[in-house]
């Protein structure tokens, strides 16, 4: 039976402008993508912090954490790796229908994968390429994942047998290779309050 015959959306009571008005700022998703150690959830975790001391309502979403939960069924041939951005991607737009600001952090490897994720927060999706190159991802390690992969022990692993596909267009790229992470964190805070803006309030 096709679910179509079955389902029925059920509108909300509450609008866009009343959720900006309440928290102050509109919904957003920050989407980090980049290499597996280039940096994305050590951004994503510190731009929670300050967002919030800033008076901005953020949540991080991270690959990891949501591979123990919501995606733990997932493994990592194409086709898993594409359902678990297909459910980040909505799980992201939930938050920013919601009016947060969703700070997801997820490798992503596929183009096409992030445009979908970015058709479901659209027009709310902001794109970040977290840019650090192999070698230095690889000097980083800190999980020891790329010398398990070169190893053999970790097959298909992104950016050695498996592709990263490099953002085209991305609304910011920040250079996690060649930069600390307090200048990263500072280009990332001044990205989002120049495109989200916090509202005054009265």
């Amino acid at each position: 039976m096709s679910t179509e015959n079955i389902l029925t959306a059920v509108p909300h009571s509450l609008g866009r402008q009343e959720r900006e008005q309440h928290y102050g700022h509109a919904g957003a998703v920050l989407w980090l993508t980049g290499l597996s150690a280039s940096g994305k959830s050590s951004l994503a975790m510190a731009l929670e912090r300050a967002l919030t001391a800033l008076g901005y309502s953020c949540y991080v979403l991270d690959g990891d954490n949501l591979r123990h939960g919501l995606n733990a069924d997932l493994g990592f041939a194409p086709s898993d790796r594409t359902e678990n951005i297909r459910r980040a991607g909505q799980v992201a737009a939930l938050f920013a229908d919601a009016g947060l600001i969703c700070i997801a952090a997820f490798i992503s490897p596929y183009a096409q994968d992030r445009e979908q994720a970015r058709l479901a927060a659209a027009p709310a999706f902001h794109e970040v390429y977290i840019e650090a190159d192999l070698p230095t991802c690889e000097a980083r390690d800190p999980k020891g994942l790329y010398r398990r992969a070169r190893s053999g022990a970790l097959p298909g692993f992104t950016g050695i047998d498996a592709p990263y596909e490099v953002p085209l267009s991305p609304e910011l790229t920040i250079h996690s290779g060649t930069s600390s992470l307090p200048i990263c964190l500072a280009r990332l805070i001044e990205y989002v309050t120049l495109h989200i803006p916090l509202k005054q309030s009265g």
